[in-house]
């Protein structure tokens, strides 16, 4: 993929700086390597980017996969930045507000601004794009989502899958969807960006009570009320934030969280399902290598619905079970226990 150079005529690379090496930061730095970019990973290790820059694969999250040679990594967040026509923020939702202080200064001027961090913040319940905003003094027009069923180790197989880019800008939108498709990655524009946030960020949540239900061997008919439920939790809250229904309804609602729900390679379901076997909090942390965003998230987005005041019953049961003690048995109880009242309330 090539832009024409603003110096004169010639075209060159659409160039991509990817913040985070994590799995889905990797994964997505591939996809736009293959779409045709230039691509450069920050990361703070730099064993992890000597890697990738010499053996083209990152030994921390897929020792295996072969990146493409237009991918290089630096420890420099200057140096990543530079030129950068997308800057790509891949880093766990809750350490966002100080990192991307840190970087605002050296972000190239114009660069489009691209969330694949799926939280609420703690305290301000604030979500990322609306961090991003604050924090870089941009405005909505430059800050973009991309959400969406996009396990990462799927991704980097090449399997294929579709997501969301969102944007309040339709252009903006519609540049960064050309910027990462590919064969196997389909990416489609939407320019509700509440409504694909919330999609993305609930779901860890559900994930989270649906790993639980799976943990304690409820089955799968608790697995798809909790699936059903979840969404209209979710639905609930973006229609009194002023998010679009459909939206709910789409890969970045029903698709992100059926993904969530039922894949082991899901790290949310995974860690609830290690909570639901009887493993304490702290036991789950120490075996869980990769941040599973519902386990801070769920806080945050239990104290955004009260904000808004909209009853989200499973969230408030994951809450009490993660950070509250509760045993699941008892949560669960409580949870079946509940008044009973129609479907679409």
């Amino acid at each position: 993929m090539t832009r024409p150079d603003t110096a004169g005529p010639v075209a060159r690379p659409v160039k991509a700086a990817v913040f985070g090496t994590g799995s889905w930061g990797t994964a997505f730095g591939m996809v736009l390597a293959d779409a045709g970019c230039r691509v450069t990973l920050w990361g703070r290790r730099q064993e992890v980017a000597d890697a990738i820059n010499t053996d083209r694969t990152n030994p921390d999250y897929f020792p295996g996969t072969q990146l493409p040679e237009s991918v290089r990594a630096t420890t420099d967040p200057a140096e990543a930045a530079h030129d950068a026509d997308f800057t790509v923020l891949a880093i766990p939702s809750q350490t966002l507000r100080g990192n991307l202080a840190e970087w605002a200064p050296k972000l190239a001027p114009g660069t489009v601004l691209v969330s694949l961090m799926k939280g609420i913040e703690l305290g301000s319940a604030k979500r990322m794009s609306e961090v991003v905003q604050e924090v870089a003094e941009v405005p909505e027009s430059r800050v973009a989502v991309v959400t969406g069923p996009n396990l990462a180790k799927e991704i980097v197989a090449r399997m294929p899958a579709a997501a969301v880019v969102a944007c309040r800008d339709e252009a903006v939108a519609q540049r960064l969807q050309a910027a990462c498709h590919t064969p196997y990655f389909r990416p489609y524009t939407n320019t509700d960006v509440i409504g694909c946030e919330l999609g993305g960020a609930v779901k860890n949540v559900i994930g989270l009570a649906v790993g639980i239900a799976d943990g304690m061997g409820l089955g799968d008919n608790a697995k798809g009320s909790l699936i059903t439920r979840g969404l209209a939790e979710t639905t609930r809250l973006g229609l009194a934030m002023g998010a679009d229904p459909l939206t709910f309804s789409g890969l970045a609602g029903l698709g992100d969280l059926v993904a969530t729900c039922s894949s082991p390679l899901s790290r949310n379901h995974t860690f609830g399902f290690n909570l639901g076997k009887g493993m304490t909090l702290q036991e789950t942390i120490a075996v869980t290598r990769q941040t599973a965003e519902g386990v801070k998230s769920c806080e945050s987005v239990l104290d955004l619905a009260r904000r808004h005041g909209v009853d989200m019953p499973i969230t408030e049961t994951v809450v009490g079970i993660v950070h509250e003690g509760k045993p699941p048995m008892v949560a669960l109880k409580e949870l079946m226990s509940r008044a009973a009242k129609p479907e679409r309330r």
